[in-house]
């Protein structure tokens, strides 16, 4: 068994997933997944039964309809589940330490896909430390997120 790792942002909700309880790996273009998670469109890795488990702290949820709760971490806002009433969470794919070991497969809510989604790959590419006017901004960067793994402390202390 291979455990998938994640977490938000700050580090307070840490998760671990069964990498053979993975049904599927998506992207949803419906209006409620862009305004869920604030983008285009949502990527999510659905679970079966038991393939999730919480390892820290506690999610905040919001009822976006009659049949689903949206879950996020209350101190840094990070965008974590689609819970379907019945069904294991499904996990936003960014929210993994690794996820590009997570790629999409299908595509739902294409009637609200976004004209320009289709064009993002003949985009310009820029990397992140080549896009931003002198170097000030980059040099002294000093980020408070979380590590791509899981830590045995939170929070982190400071450095």
């Amino acid at each position: 068994m291979t455990m998938l790792t994640g977490g938000c942002q700050c580090g307070a909700i840490r998760f671990a997933c069964d990498s053979g309880k993975v049904s599927s790996v998506s992207i949803c273009h419906c209006r409620m997944c862009q305004k869920a998670v604030g983008n285009y469109f949502a990527p999510f890795v659905a679970f079966e039964k038991g393939g999730v488990d919480w390892t820290r702290g506690s999610r905040k949820s919001y009822r976006s309809s009659n049949h689903v709760s949206r879950a996020f971490c209350a101190d840094c806002g990070t965008p974590l589940t689609y819970e379907a009433d019945g069904y294991e969470p499904s996990i936003a794919a960014g929210a993994f330490d690794d996820p590009s070991a997570l790629p999409p497969t299908v595509q739902y809510g294409v009637e609200a896909e976004l004209p320009f989604t289709a064009g993002l790959p003949s985009l310009k590419r820029v990397r992140t430390d080549e896009g931003f006017e002198g170097d000030e901004f980059m040099n002294d960067m000093i980020s408070n997120q979380h590590p791509d793994h899981d830590t045995s402390v939170w929070p982190l202390p400071k450095a």
